[in-house]
């Protein structure tokens, strides 16, 4: 059974839909118990970083924690990415869950002298897939994804996959059990559901 964590951001039921056509078992919940005892977590999220304070104030920060130290598979998309650093400019008085060090930013208003657009929107590449990444078996570098996002985070020694737009970014984090992607898996294509199904099969 894979836990799904409704922290009212976004795309919950897309989310759900696309695990479903993989043949999972799914549970939407806000109950920080069964968080804690799940097999699987998926925190997926659209929207404003200040969102992700919803989750300690149910306990599921806590609950993550211990479901992770426990060997449960973790993965966050978009803002669920975003929150497994230790925080972001977006909100800095939200704290995350800092699994990795670094603070997510705003992409810069200007990159090598020009004018860059925010939000990033759009088709980009997985640019690098590192070698012993489990959630990016079978997937080429240079494979496309969908992302819709203003801020982002570092690159860091964690990261699996860099997504190039005003400079690098972590399209992709991945340590042990704990993996998080920026782009929007079931938005994909046949890379999204490559890396939904590699999850699940985890």
């Amino acid at each position: 059974m894979i836990a799904v964590i409704d922290y009212k951001a976004g795309n919950l039921t897309s989310a759900v839909k696309a695990l479903t056509y993989l043949g999972a078992e799914t549970q939407v919940t806000q109950d920080a118990e069964v968080v804690r005892t799940a097999s699987k977590i998926v925190l997926p999220g659209v929207g404003h970083f200040q969102a992700t304070a919803l989750l300690q104030e149910l306990g599921i920060t806590d609950a993550v924690r211990e479901a992770v130290a426990r060997g449960a598979e973790f993965l966050g998309v978009c803002v669920g990415l975003q929150w497994l650093f230790e925080g972001s400019t977006e909100a800095p008085e939200t704290a995350g869950l800092g699994h990795f060090q670094g603070q997510c930013e705003h992409f810069p208003a200007l990159f090598e002298g020009a004018e860059l657009k925010s939000p990033h929107v759009g088709w980009n590449s997985l640019d690098t897939i590192r070698g012993d990444s489990r959630l990016l078996q079978g997937i080429e570098p240079g494979g496309f994804v969908y992302y819709t996002h203003s801020w982002r985070a570092p690159v860091v020694p964690d990261t699996a996959s860099v997504t190039h737009y005003g400079g690098a970014f972590t399209g992709v984090v991945e340590r042990g059990n704990v993996m998080g992607v920026q782009f929007h898996p079931e938005k994909s294509a046949e890379v999204g559901l490559r890396v939904l199904r590699n999850f699940v099969e985890l």
